[in-house]
């Protein structure tokens, strides 16, 4: 998993400003060009303007825009070669538009621009959230009733957002919901194949048991694709959920799929940098509710119980994960990744195959 800001801007664990820094000659940022499009398209908006890159990230570059009276952020796509289908902020943009008067908390967005001369790719522009990210999931320096509030609200969102009409907020074009998992097995084997620079046994027999096993229970609702607490900015001074972050792989989907990815932290270690989970730590000293606790409060929230086809799920959503880091390794290996932790992948995707491999017997 991704556990570094990828998405828009927020404030960290300790309360500080996310890291940011001046822009690089990969950037291909022309403040110019971005200055003359917001003045022409952002309501209120008034220059000069300064624009920061955020540290961190492993899929649509994330940047800050400063002026002197408000903040914004500018997502955009990589450049470079980019896999089929990936990387879609056109979609981002469009879910986001949609959940605007939704019980889901998305950020205000301003724009979007398809013409890709300004920064090299089409991007969208957000308003600034503040607030604070957890990247860490065991939440260190949180108080037991602190992480479980922090965490409750994070079930709570997730739930109402299985809830939300889809059709009715003009999403009934937005995905496929016929054979999800069968459809996203497919591709998410065939960019693993794309992206592979060795061969994992784990990822293989992973893929085939899965292949071999997937539940008749199909359901349809808007799935965030990478829910999970380092895509979540909190209220600054409560546990509050205030936005969820990027949503470059909503779709319309099977809701398990996003219950799973959101608890893979039960099945992974704690304290890894790039794959860090639960396993090994006290959670009931710590506050944070067990799997079955966790599973329990959704299934009364949202009115659909994961239980029966549990294991599949969270196997699924494991190899899915392994899958993506192994993208994520493969873009540092050619030189085209967005943060300076993304060779660390090459083992993460390991340890996430073979946990989802361990379900399987």
């Amino acid at each position: 998993m991704d556990l570094v800001i990828d998405g828009a801007v927020a404030m960290n664990h300790a309360g500080a400003p996310s890291p940011t820094r001046a822009l690089r000659e990969a950037d291909r940022i022309d403040v110019a060009a971005v200055e003359a499009w917001m003045d022409q398209h952002v309501e209120g908006f008034a220059g000069p303007l300064e624009i920061l890159g955020f540290e961190g990230g492993q899929s649509n570059p994330t940047f800050l825009l400063v002026t002197a009276s408000a903040s914004y952020v500018l997502r955009k796509k990589p450049t470079g070669d980019l896999l089929p289908s990936a990387h879609a902020i056109d979609r981002e943009y469009r879910v986001i538009s949609a959940l605007a008067d939704s019980e889901v908390p998305v950020a205000h967005l301003r724009g979007y621009c398809d013409d890709a001369s300004l920064v090299g790719t089409e991007f969208y522009l957000m308003d600034y959230q503040p607030g604070r990210i957890f990247t860490n999931p065991l939440l260190d320096g949180s108080t037991p009733q602190e992480r479980s509030a922090i965490y409750d609200s994070m079930n709570v969102t997730l739930a109402r957002l299985h809830r939300v009409d889809w059709r009715g907020v003009g999403l009934g074009e937005f995905g496929r919901p016929e054979k999800f998992v069968e459809r996203q097995l497919s591709r998410w084997s065939k960019q693993y194949s794309l992206s592979r620079s060795e061969d994992v046994a784990s990822m293989e027999l992973l893929r085939d048991w899965l292949v071999a096993h997937v539940p008749d229970d199909e359901q349809a609702t808007i799935t965030h694709g990478d829910y999970r607490l380092g895509n979540l900015i909190y209220d600054q001074d409560t546990p509050t959920l205030a936005a969820v972050l990027d949503w470059e792989l909503a779709t319309i989907g099977h809701p398990f799929s996003d219950l799973a990815f959101n608890c893979m932290t039960y099945h992974l270690p704690a304290g890894h940098p790039v794959a860090a989970g639960f396993v090994g730590a006290d959670l009931a000293a710590l506050g944070i509710p067990e799997e079955d606790e966790y599973l329990e409060a959704y299934a009364e929230r949202s009115g659909r119980d994961p239980r029966p086809h549990w294991r599949f799920y969270m196997a699924f959503s494991l190899f899915r994960t392994a899958a993506i880091q192994q993208g994520v390794y493969a873009r540092a290996l050619r030189g085209n990744a967005n943060s300076t932790i993304a060779h660390q992948f090459g083992e993460g995707y390991r340890i996430v195959a073979d946990a989802g491999l361990r379900l399987t017997s």
